[in-house]
C-alpha cells in the first residue's frame, strides 16, 4: 500500500521542539515552522504591514498546526500602556454582574479591555484594588465600594465610584438618584392605598442612607410621617429573611414594605410566603434594582430600576476622559434618574 507525504512549504524546517514536547508553542516555533524569520512571524501574528500574502499564509497555517496563541501578558508588558481598566466589584452581589457586562461593551467601543477583582468575605476591597494596580490597570472603576475609597490610590491612577453619591467619595460619582427611587416605591404604593408602609434599609451600604431617607420624605409629604418604620437590614437575602421573621413576630403586618434593594426584597417575599403570607393579597413588597432573578415569573418583583448599561457607559467615559486629559480637575458627579418598574409583587390594599 503506498503513502503520500504532506507537502511542506519551501524553506520551511522540522522543529522536533515544538510539537508533541507538551511545552505551550513560541512565536519562534510557528516561524521555523513556515519557514520565515521571526520578525516577520511577528507582523503577521500582531498584523502589520510587510510580510507577503504568500508569508502571511504560511504563518497563519503554522501557527494553527502548532496551536499557538500570543502571550497577551508579555504583550502587555512592552506596552507602554496596557489600555486596561481595572473593575472592582461584590462578588455576592446580582446587580454589580449587570454593571460588569455593561462596563465591557462600554471599554469595547473606546478600544480598552477589562480586568475584573472581586471582593469576597476573605478578600477586602484594598487587597482588590492592589491587584488591579499591580496588573498595570490604567483606571480603575469602583462599583459599590464601602472602604476603598478613603485610601490613597487615587493619586497613582484616575478612579470612578459607581454607587456612590459625591458627598461619599473623593473621586468621580456615577450613581441614581436614590432619595427619588425611594420616593417612587411610596408613591406607588400610596396611589394603591396603602398607609402602613415600613422599609427595610440597606445598613451602611453605598445608596442605603438616600433611599432611607427618601422613604421618610415621602412619607412625611403623603401625611404619613407618624406611620413611618424602619427596620434595619442590609442588601442581602438574608436581612429580608430576617425583616419578614421580626415583621411576622412584631404584631400586625404592615401591608407593604420598601426594601433595601431586589435581594432584601426577594427574601422577605420568599420567607413571608413561607410562613402563609399573601404577596401582594396581604402585604405589598417593592424592591430596588431590578436585578435578573426580579424578573423571574415566581418572583415577579415590583422594583426601581437602575439603568445599568448608562452607569457603566458615564463610568467608562469618565476615566477614559480623566486618561486624556489628566488627574487634575474638580471631581464630577453624573446622577441618573430612577424608574419604577410595576410587576406582580404590589396590589391594591385589602
Amino acid at each position: 500500500m503506498s503513502t503520500q507525504k504532506a507537502s511542506r512549504p519551501s524553506g520551511a524546517k522540522d522543529d522536533p521542539s515544538a510539537a508533541g514536547s507538551g511545552r505551550r508553542p513560541t512565536l519562534m516555533d510557528v516561524a521555523r515552522r513556515a519557514g520565515v524569520s521571526r520578525a516577520t512571524a511577528s507582523l503577521v501574528i500582531r498584523d502589520a504591514a510587510g510580510p507577503s500574502a504568500e508569508s502571511r499564509e504560511r504563518v497563519r497555517q503554522a501557527a494553527a498546526d502548532l496551536g499557538y496563541r500570543p502571550d497577551l501578558a508579555a504583550q502587555l508588558l512592552r506596552r507602554r500602556n496596557s489600555r486596561l481598566i481595572g473593575v472592582m466589584f461584590s462578588a455576592q452581589e446580582p446587580f454589580h454582574a449587570d454593571l460588569i457586562e455593561s462596563v465591557y461593551a462600554a471599554t469595547e467601543e473606546v478600544g480598552y479591555d477589562v480586568v475584573l477583582s472581586a471582593v469576597v468575605p476573605s478578600r477586602g476591597e484594598r487587597r482588590a484594588v492592589e491587584a488591579l494596580i499591580t496588573s498595570r490597570c490604567e483606571a480603575i472603576v469602583l462599583i459599590g465600594a464601602r472602604e476603598a475609597c478613603t485610601t490613597d490610590f487615587g493619586v497613582q491612577v484616575p478612579v470612578v465610584e459607581i454607587g456612590r453619591p459625591p458627598n461619599e467619595t473623593v473621586f468621580d460619582a456615577v450613581h441614581t438618584a436614590d432619595d427619588e427611587g425611594a420616593r417612587l416605591a411610596v408613591d406607588h404604593l400610596v396611589s394603591l392605598g396603602h398607609h402602613d408602609i415600613v422599609h427595610v434599609d440597606g445598613g451602611e451600604r453605598p445608596g442605603a442612607a438616600e433611599r432611607r431617607a427618601g422613604y421618610l420624605d415621602a412619607m412625611r409629604r403623603h401625611g404619613l410621617g407618624g406611620r413611618a418604620r424602619v427596620v434595619p437590614g442590609d442588601y442581602t437575602e438574608l436581612s429580608g429573611f430576617e425583616a419578614a421573621r421580626t415583621l411576622l413576630s412584631a404584631g400586625p403586618l404592615p401591608t407593604a414594605v420598601v426594601a433595601g434593594n431586589d435581594q432584601c426584597a426577594i427574601g422577605l417575599l420568599i420567607e413571608l410566603r413561607h410562613a402563609g403570607v399573601d404577596v401582594p393579597g396581604r402585604v405589598s413588597i417593592v424592591g430596588y434594582d431590578d436585578i435578573r432573578s426580579a424578573r423571574l415569573a415566581h418572583i415577579d418583583l415590583t422594583t426601581v430600576r437602575q439603568d445599568a448599561e448608562q452607569m457603566a457607559r458615564l463610568a467608562v467615559q469618565a476615566a477614559v476622559e480623566r486618561l486624556d486629559n489628566g488627574l487634575d480637575g474638580e471631581t464630577r458627579e453624573f446622577s441618573l434618574a430612577p424608574q419604577l418598574v410595576v410587576r406582580g409583587s404590589t396590589g391594591p390594599t385589602r
